[in-house]
């Protein structure tokens, strides 16, 4: 199935019920006093966890959400039924934002989330309420209040242990491919990778981490050029970055240069992501004899000044595969016993919606600018 990481919902609470204007009627009663009961409350709609979704995508297909209005109330002081909840299904890593308030609102994150997002309208009262020692025959009731509608953007983050990183066509979906069961399409042309893969690597027979295969970035990605920055939230997750670079690539472009730029590209969108652990590895060393391979891999650590860990590998040729992964292991497993994951996550998560709200404040004056230009053109 296609991974679908985004989605735009409208969530309607139900309306709340009308209070009602009744009196006693009775035989041999004549004038009884106010018996109208309370209406019942609207239903509400909540988002909760289901391990077993991995997408978005039924939601591009139902983006309408409605929740059941309260019932009114009715004489001799009966009180309407409530509508009833609705709760929403959503994957793990699921985080929510209001469309028109351009704000946070929540996160889906383990199983027991369970997250508000439109809140039923409260119920009207009767008019047995309002009796009193002066006002014996009251008419006055309420109306239900009308339930919350609210236009929220889902969005999915791989939860992935270890990010792939590199420019398009730098050999990550060979890579995953190669270490896990995940099948990407594999191609010698850039941007062969559209959408995220998730893959499990096992390490032994009791170990495992989940690897994400990222799309390619290129410079300028921070600002919307190319795939990778629709993306770039997926790695606010991960705890290990793995910086693929090609030794001798196609285009004869400079590994160092390219390097630099992908670095730059994770400083501009999130200063958090940025400072995350990152290795370098060099990919398809077998297409150079071993010893021009070192002396490009030294070039390369010389040039941007490098100084985390290093591999040097050959997806196709499976060398130095097993070294990776026995590394990655090793070192997810020290960050279990370092780390304080909830305080990054939540740091990330803000610095990844601070610059997703200012990418589309830019994108806004732009098209503002470009509409302003045409008005000025067509008055001349």
């Amino acid at each position: 199935m296609k991974f679908v990481d985004e989605a735009t919902i409208r969530v309607e609470a139900g309306k709340g019920g009308d209070g009602c204007l009744s009196f006693r009627r009775e035989k041999y009663i004549e004038k009884g006093g106010p018996d109208g009961g309370d209406g019942g409350d609207g239903g509400s709609i909540y988002l909760i966890a289901d391990p077993s979704l991995n997408t978005l995508v039924d939601f591009r297909y139902k983006p309408l959400y409605r929740a059941p209005k309260g019932m009114p109330g009715m004489g001799r002081e009966k009180t309407g039924a409530g509508g009833d909840d609705i709760f929403l299904k959503v994957p793990l890593g699921t985080s929510v934002f209001d469309e028109e308030a351009d704000a946070y609102v929540g996160d889906i994150d383990s199983t027991e989330s369970r997250l508000l997002v439109a809140h039923g309208g409260k119920h009207g009262i009767g008019n047995t309420h309002f009796k009193s020692s002066t006002n014996r025959a009251p008419r006055q009731f309420t109306r239900g209040e009308p339930g919350e509608v609210r236009e929220l953007r889902l969005e999915l983050k791989l939860l992935a242990d270890v990010g792939l990183l590199g420019m398009p066509n730098a050999g990550k979906s060979t890579l995953i491919s190669a270490v896990s069961a995940a099948r990407p399409k594999v191609a010698d042309y850039p941007f062969t990778t559209l959408t995220p893969n998730l893959g499990v690597v096992r390490v032994g027979d009791d170990s495992s981490f989940v690897i994400a295969d990222i799309p390619g970035l290129i410079p300028g990605a921070a600002e919307g050029a190319g795939l990778g920055v629709q993306f770039l939230k997926h790695l606010s997750r991960t705890r290990l970055l793995l910086h693929l670079v090609d030794l001798a690539p196609i285009d004869g472009t400079d590994p160092a240069e390219t390097m630099q730029a992908i670095g730059d590209e994770l400083a501009k969108y999130s200063e958090t992501i940025a400072a995350k652990p990152r290795w370098l590895v060099a990919t398809k060393t077998d297409l150079l004899s071993p010893v021009d391979a070192r002396e490009r891999l030294d070039a390369l650590v010389a040039a941007t000044g490098w100084t985390g860990p290093v591999f040097s590998i050959s997806a196709v040729a499976r060398r130095g595969l097993d070294e990776l992964t026995g590394a990655v292991m090793q070192g997810i497993s020290e960050m279990d016993a370092a780390e304080s994951e909830a305080a990054e996550g939540e740091r990330a998560r803000e610095e990844v919606h601070a610059q997703a709200v200012a990418n589309r404040r830019r994108l806004y004056e732009s098209r503002q600018a470009d509409t302003d230009e045409w008005a000025d053109d067509d008055s001349d």
